[in-house]
């Protein structure tokens, strides 16, 4: 393998790892709240959320758990449902890889933040499509991004880990064919600590 594919192999390995001191280190202020409210505003009051890649649920499964909202957190890293379990008891929180996903519910909301980047750019391609079939007609998506199509490398605690984009125009085109119509798209928001941001919803029957 080629150093990015042998980085990506270890996404799961790198956040079991360091499970605990990601979610030390992840800041909780909600800097992210600005989007999370555009995205909320888009699913029905008390309407199903699944957070992909919920990590230990704090802070953004517990923000629309907040909300009123049934949420359910899966995260491919079983050391960090162990700590959002032991944070919130009564929560839904399911292991699963996002590249697998196959669930029997279809969710309001569906969001990827910070998670789905690390898939490769033919993973995203095929996990687009999954997660449109369990997004219910009207639901909203919001996924963590890039900017244009790349590969990049990050840390977490003192471990590479692998991120990767398709380009603005190719997300659009796959989501089109999935009847997911993008609503906002920006890249490296300065307000949102220079995420890239796609927000989406899917037509109405």
């Amino acid at each position: 393998m080629n150093g990015f594919a042998d980085i990506a192999a270890r996404t799961r390995e790198i956040y079991e790892r360091n499970a605990a001191r990601f979610d030390a280190e992840r800041p909780k202020k909600l800097h992210e709240r600005a989007w999370l409210d555009r995205f909320a505003a888009l699913v029905r009051p008390g309407g199903k959320v699944l957070d992909l890649g919920c990590g230990a649920g704090a802070p953004i499964a517990a923000y629309f758990m907040a909300k009123g909202f049934a949420v359910t957190g899966a995260d491919n890293a079983e050391a960090m449902l162990v700590i959002a379990r032991a944070r919130y008891p009564a929560g839904d929180w399911r292991q699963g890889d996002m590249r697998t996903l196959n669930l029997p519910e279809r969710f309001d909301g569906i969001i990827g933040w910070d998670s789905f980047f690390h898939l490769t750019p033919e993973e995203q391609r095929e996990t687009l499509r999954r997660i449109a079939e369990h997004l219910a007609p009207g639901g909203a998506l919001l996924l963590t991004v890039g900017p244009s199509a790349g590969e990049v490398v990050g840390h977490v605690g003192d471990d590479e880990v692998y991120h990767s984009s398709l380009s603005p125009e190719e997300y659009a085109a796959i989501l089109a064919e999935q009847g997911i119509e993008i609503v906002q798209f920006v890249p490296e928001d300065p307000d949102c600590d220079m995420h890239t941001l796609l927000l989406g919803r899917r037509q109405l029957p």
